[in-house]
C-alpha cells in the first residue's frame, strides 16, 4: 500500500519528535468533574506506563483500509451460515439474541507491508475515553505543523459514546426511559483501567443517568430485575472477562441476563460472535467463505487482510513445534495478551503446558514500530492499532506502544498512544 502518504506516515514514526503530549492539557480533560479530581496524579503514580507522551502516525489510507475490513468481517457475521457456524460451538447462554450489538468492539491490527492485518477482535476493549482525551491532548511544536494533522475520532466523542448505550437500550427495551447504568467488573478498584471507570461514571452523571461502579457480587436479582443495595440496574456496562458469565461471582448477573431483566453490553451473545479467538479461522478461510456464499470481493479482502488463523489441532502439535517460527499462538479464550506467545520465543516446557487449554495458531504479523525519545536516545517501540467500533463504524483509532511479545503497559515510553493522520 505504497503513497506518499504512507511513506510520510513512516518516516514520521521513526523520526518526529515535535508532537508530544500537553501533560497540562490532559490533565484538564480528565479531571473534568469532582468526582474525578486527582485522577491524573493518581494515574502518574499508580499506572506510569499507561500514557505515551509520542503520538503515532497513520496515512489515511490505511484509517481507510482498516474500516473497509471491519466492514467485510461485520457483513459475514451477519451471515446466516457465519453465524450456524459460531453459534454452533457456544454454550446456552450465548445462544440468544437480545438486541444489543455490543458497546466497544476492539478491532486490532498490525501494520504489515501490505497494510493493516487484523489480530484479534475483543468485545469488552477498554480504554476508550482514556484515548478520546489523550488525542485532544496533541500539541504540536508549531502552528503550521499542527494544521497537518487531525485526530482519528468523532468530533463530540463523549457524546457519542453516551448515544451508543442509549441505542444498546432501545435494542432491548424500546422507548422506555433508560435511568441507571452499572459498570461491572471483578474488584473494579483493582482493575488496572479503574480510571476510566471513574471517568465513565461522571460521563453517565452529567447525561442525567444514576451510574455506579460495581463487582458483580454486589449484585442481585430479584427475579424481575437486577439491583445492588436496593436500587434497581437498568443496563450493565459490562467489563468482566467472565465472557460468558460462568462463574460463581456472575451467578446474579446470568439469572437477569438470561431472564431478560437487564440489558448488558457486551453480552455472551456478541463474545460468540466476535470474540471467540476460532472464529479467525473462519474469517481467514477463503474456501469456508466461499461456500458459505460470501461476495468474491469481501473473500479476497478478508483473505488479503486477516493472517492464516488455524485451530491448533492436538495431532498437528508436531508440526506447529517445528514451524513455530512463523506463527502467534492464542488461547482460545484470552484475553490481554494473557498466555499468548510468539513462537520464536516459546520455550519447550512453554509449549508443553499449552497442550492443556486450546489455542489457535495464527501467521505472524510483526508489528510495525515507532521512535521515541527517552532520555536524549532513539528507543524504537511495537505499535499496534485499536479501532473501537460499535455497529460497524469505528467511532476512535488508538495506539499501543510497547517492548515484548504483547502489549503490557510495562513499558517505559509506552502505553496508550494518540493516533494522527493527515488533516
Amino acid at each position: 500500500m505504497a503513497s506518499d502518504a504512507v511513506t510520510l506516515a513512516e518516516d514520521l514514526n521513526r523520526s518526529c519528535h515535535c508532537v508530544a503530549v500537553d501533560q497540562a492539557k490532559l490533565e484538564r480533560l480528565l479531571e473534568s468533574g469532582p468526582s474525578t479530581a486527582g485522577i491524573y496524579s493518581a494515574i502518574l503514580r499508580d499506572q506510569p506506563h499507561l500514557f505515551s507522551t509520542s503520538p503515532v502516525f497513520l496515512a489515511r489510507a490505511h484509517l481507510r483500509a482498516m474500516q473497509q475490513t471491519i466492514t467485510a468481517i461485520e457483513s459475514v457475521i451477519a451471515g446466516e451460515a457465519f453465524r450456524r457456524w459460531a453459534l454452533g460451538r457456544a454454550p446456552a447462554i450465548a445462544q440468544t439474541d437480545h438486541g444489543p450489538r455490543g458497546v466497544f468492539l476492539g478491532y486490532d491490527f498490525h501494520l504489515g507491508r501490505s497494510g493493516p492485518q487484523l489480530i484479534e477482535i475483543n468485545t469488552n476493549a477498554g480504554g476508550a475515553l482514556l484515548n478520546a482525551a489523550l488525542i485532544r491532548a496533541q500539541q504540536a511544536c508549531c502552528s503550521e505543523m499542527e494544521s497537518q494533522l487531525s485526530g482519528s475520532c468523532d468530533g463530540d466523542i463523549e457524546q457519542s459514546f453516551v448515544e451508543m448505550f442509549r441505542a444498546e437500550w432501545r435494542r432491548q427495551r424500546g422507548d422506555a426511559p433508560l435511568r441507571s447504568i452499572a459498570i461491572v467488573d471483578d474488584n473494579p478498584r483493582e482493575q488496572y483501567l479503574y480510571p476510566e471507570f471513574l471517568l465513565f461514571r461522571e460521563l453517565f452523571e452529567r447525561a442525567g443517568l444514576s451510574a455506579r461502579i460495581l463487582d458483580p457480587r454486589d449484585l442481585r436479582h430479584t427475579g424481575t430485575a437486577l439491583s445492588a443495595d436496593g436500587g434497581e440496574i437498568d443496563l450493565v456496562y459490562n467489563r468482566l472477562t467472565d465472557f460468558y458469565l460462568s462463574g460463581e461471582p456472575s451467578t446474579a448477573l446470568r439469572a437477569a441476563y438470561e431472564a431478560g431483566d437487564v440489558v448488558v453490553t457486551p453480552n455472551p451473545h456478541t463474545y460468540a460472535l466476535y470474540a471467540d479467538k476460532r472464529n479467525l479461522t473462519a474469517l481467514s478461510n477463503p474456501a469456508l467463505l466461499r461456500d458459505w456464499g460470501t461476495p468474491a470481493d469481501v473473500v479476497d479482502l478478508l483473505a488479503a487482510s486477516i493472517p492464516e488463523t488455524r485451530e491448533l489441532d492436538p495431532e498437528e502439535r508436531d508440526w506447529f513445534w517445528k514451524e513455530r517460527k512463523g506463527f502467534f499462538f492464542k488461547p482460545i479464550d484470552g484475553y490481554g495478551g494473557k498466555a499468548a506467545y510468539r513462537g520464536d520465543k516459546l520455550t519447550r516446557n512453554v509449549w508443553e503446558s499449552t497442550a492443556a487449554r486450546a489455542y489457535i495458531a495464527q501467521r505472524l504479523v510483526p508489528p510495525s514500530q515507532r521512535t521515541i525519545k527517552i532520555d536524549g536516545a532513539d528507543v524504537p517501540l511495537k505499535l499496534d492499532l485499536r479501532n473501537y467500533v460499535y455497529d460497524g463504524r469505528v467511532q476512535l483509532v488508538a495506539a499501543r506502544l510497547y517492548q515484548g511479545q504483547t502489549t503490557n503497559f510495562r513499558t517505559a515510553g509506552g502505553g496508550f498512544a494518540g493516533v494522527l493522520t493527515e488533516a
